[in-house]
């Protein structure tokens, strides 16, 4: 019994083909396309049997097929019809529909009050003041360069993160830079090199220098400092990003496969077409924190004084202080620093980077600025934070707790057009936004999906502005910890400050810190990003 309920499929179909055959008289078009259909579906069965790979269909021929075809549509079943507002991840429908609300210019108001449980563990809040300021006009900015640096850069309160050409495709870049220069904010061009078309339309670019030198690397993929001077000085480029790391995969290579590159790839980035694109994990130019600091002082002379920064996600804390020790140490002191949270991920990676490798954003954040806090250097580097930033409050919570301005990638994908399909890695993006194919680009009109990352930046910061007007405050210079509730349970809500532990200047070159400071601190070396005492740690 329990064989033919397995078997039924087959078995109905087989006798229904025997019996429009035997019908086969009759002239109408019906019959012979059930014949066809019935005739189909049994030789599909009769195969299913005999082929050795699916144990599944070998047991259950016919059927099996429509299980996977509801495992192919469940995503797109559930993000659709299933769940709710708040469900979705990475991303939810109430994230996402603001980011499309302000980009095409719609109406951004929600009715009827929050939908979110403010008495959960996630509520979180910026206080506003019975005074509330007026809305300032003018833009809000922050001047990025110090002493050392002879062309500071004023740059938005947002940004573009880093997005290669190459992972994104040439209508993508173009419409993101035309939006930039509309709305006055920068580009990062990503690891992937600047390509013809970061500087078509003129943006302002932050030139992203990753592991594998794309755009200034020699024959072996070492770092070639002719062709990087030779295109650092395009009035285009503001600031020089090196990249250590990125949040989607901390320690690990960036991949773009073979199938995706292109012959303009291939000669933007200076490689092969011949085999996937893989980026090493670690840079050839430098290996400890001193020699960090000497190449970025190089890459600033080779710009004429450009700024430069590094980007990275937080791992072992103490290298974050081996870079402090050896910013004291030499003197170089780098212009900002780009703090990329493990929430990042418009980068395809492994699962188990994605999910459970590098700190997220508010740890790292919070731990950067206490590192530069600490050490009196706060006031000559600035600081970043990218990570899943996708509104005003995001904005404004990163920058109570330490950042000076934010970037955001997957809003601004968004902001394109992008319906998370989650085809990011496999050249068939639905939109055209993370695809190499020319025939699905073209459903990306690039002066339009320009005027929506422009309209989306606009809408965004002047919300922004006017949170800050309602905590009686002028710029997001002036929000602090203590601006930033976050509740803890039912019954408890704290300020930022009475959760996490935020630093006073000076404190780690005075020593007045608690124990996990203290360790982190003493472990750190100028000379190498080995801990002093790692020889000393016990299994």
């Amino acid at each position: 019994m329990d064989y033919f309920k397995r078997y039924s499929a087959l078995y109905g179909s087989i006798l229904a083909t025997l019996l429009f055959l035997w019908l086969g008289f009759c002239e109408s078009p019906w019959w012979h396309l059930g014949t066809l259909i019935m005739g189909g579906f049994a030789v599909l069965g009769i195969f299913d049997v005999v082929q050795p790979r699916h144990t599944l269909l070998r047991n259950y021929p016919i059927l099996a097929h429509f299980r996977w075809m509801f495992e192919h549509l469940r995503p797109y079943l559930r993000q659709y019809i299933v769940e709710s507002n708040l469900e979705g991840r990475p991303f939810n429908e109430v994230e996402r529909g603001l980011i499309y609300a302000r980009a095409k210019g719609d109406e951004d108001y929600h009715p009827l009050g929050t939908e979110l449980d403010l008495y959960s563990a996630q509520s979180e809040w910026i206080t506003h003041s019975m005074k509330p300021a007026k809305v300032i006009k003018d833009d809000l900015r922050v001047l990025v360069g110090n002493e050392q640096c002879k062309k500071p850069y004023s740059a938005s309160l947002l940004n573009i993160s880093a997005m290669s050409f190459g992972a994104l495709g040439a209508h993508a870049i173009e419409a993101l830079n035309m939006g930039a220069k509309r709305g006055n904010f920068y580009h990062d061009t990503g690891e992937g090199a600047i390509s013809p078309y970061h500087l078509k339309h003129g943006g302002d670019l932050v030139w992203e220098l990753g592991t594998g030198y794309f755009g200034c690397r020699d024959k072996n993929g070492n770092f070639d400092k002719a062709q990087f001077r030779d295109k650092a000085l395009a009035n285009s480029v503001k600031m020089v990003e090196i990249k250590l790391n990125q949040g989607a995969k901390p320690g690990h290579g960036g991949v773009l496969p073979a199938a995706k590159i292109t012959p303009e790839i291939a000669m933007t980035r200076g490689i092969s077409m011949e085999e996937d694109c893989v980026s090493p994990s670690y840079h050839t130019a430098f290996s400890t924190p001193v020699e960090l600091l000497e190449f970025a002082a190089h890459l600033r002379e080779l710009s004429d004084g450009k700024p430069v920064g590094i980007k990275f996600c937080v791992g072992q804390p103490h290298e974050i202080f081996a870079i402090i020790k050896a910013m004291l140490k030499t003197g170089i002191i780098l212009d900002y620093m780009v703090v990329d949270g493990a929430e990042g991920g418009t980068g395809a990676a492994p699962l188990e980077f994605s999910d459970h490798m590098g700190m997220p954003l508010r740890e790292g954040l919070i731990l950067v600025r206490n590192a530069l806090v600490g050490s009196n250097l706060r006031d000559k580097v600035r600081i970043a934070a990218s990570g899943k930033v996708s509104s005003a409050f995001t904005i404004a919570s990163n920058c109570a707790i330490g950042a000076d301005w934010c970037n955001a990638a997957r809003a601004f994908m968004f902001a394109l057009g992008c319906i998370m399909s989650m085809k990011c890695h496999t050249n068939r993006c639905p939109t055209g936004i993370t695809t190499q194919d020319p025939s699905r680009q073209k459903g990306l009109v690039v002066p339009q999906k320009a005027l929506r990352v422009d309209r989306f930046h606009a809408r965004t910061i002047h919300t922004l502005k006017e949170l800050i007007a309602a905590a009686g405050l002028e710029h997001t210079e002036d929000l602090k910890p203590t601006h930033f509730y976050h509740r803890i349970s039912a019954v408890e809500a704290k300020t930022i400050d009475h959760i996490y532990t935020f630093l006073k200047p000076g404190s780690l070159l005075e020593g007045d810190l608690n124990k996990t400071y203290t360790r982190w601190w003493e472990s750190a070396q100028a000379d190498s990003f080995e801990p002093l005492n790692h020889n000393n740690h016990s299994r």
